[in-house]
């Protein structure tokens, strides 16, 4: 992991170097933090760097206020990231993340600034499904997390050591009502791929029911795992492939 003088709090980046020729820009699920993908490099051509975003509440900044509301999230996300944007990029979300990589891609576009070469989201609905999510972020705390435990999202070492899940409650609490009080709007499809991961226990259809458009393929895979998780070797291997598929657009000489 390296830095530079952008450095920033929003982003830890793994294998920073002058020879990346892509930016994997990578956003955690609800309760994760940027480490939850510190293994992807391993997985992914060394001219990839991967960059995982790093919201407050998590990780080194848990001392910090969390976000309640993906819009609020995203645009205060925006000026941290776009100075990273200067090669070719791609944004990879992951449930809560997916989301947000999708509203920060719609995001440059409002702002006239050159979006993701490939958008690939994994373990979420579409985002025009929201509406169908019930609202648990305020439940009472003994409902609140008899629901972590019905999700079964939540490693039960953390639902059995009473201090540091009362230590992680705000998080969650902050990142489901990022979820539950998202309002999709319509809008014009983004001109780029978007790749969909889904797991063999998900939803039927969910991540088939994202937007489609003119210059935007659907690749719905479905994993041999029971649900896809950050540490699956499906998304970063995906990833990769998708890496080498795209001529031009993708990594051109240019950026060596």
């Amino acid at each position: 992991m390296q830095t530079d003088d952008r450095a920033t709090p929003w982003l830890v980046r793994y294998r920073a170097s002058p020879r990346t020729r892509l930016r994997l820009f990578c956003f955690p699920y609800a309760g994760g933090a940027a480490q939850v993908f510190r293994l992807w490099p391993q997985s992914l051509p060394d001219f990839i760097e991967v960059c995982a975003v790093q919201p407050p509440g998590r990780g080194s900044r848990l001392r910090e206020e969390p976000f309640t509301r993906l819009d609020a999230l995203v645009e205060a996300a925006m000026p941290a990231l776009i100075p990273f944007m200067d090669v070719t990029f791609a944004f990879y979300g992951h449930s809560m993340g997916a989301m947000i990589a999708f509203e920060a891609a719609r995001r440059l576009r409002c702002m006239g600034v050159d979006g993701p070469a490939h958008l690939f989201v994994g373990a979420c609905r579409a985002p025009r499904l929201a509406s169908e999510r019930e609202i648990t972020y305020d439940l009472p705390e003994p409902e609140f997390i008899e629901e972590l435990r019905r999700r079964g999202g939540t490693p039960t070492e953390v639902l059995g050591h009473e201090e540091l899940l009362h230590l992680l409650l705000p998080l969650l609490r902050a990142d489901f009502a990022v979820i539950e009080t998202y309002s999709y709007a319509e809008g014009p499809p983004l001109d780029c791929p978007l790749t969909a991961f889904g797991g063999l226990e998900d939803e039927g259809g969910r991540a088939r029911a994202w937007p489609r458009g003119r210059s935007t393929r659907l690749d719905s895979s479905r994993c041999t795992c029971c649900r896809v998780t950050t540490s699956s070797s499906a998304p970063p291997n995906r990833c990769s492939k998708a890496s080498r598929g795209h001529s031009g657009a993708w990594p051109p000489a240019s950026h060596e």
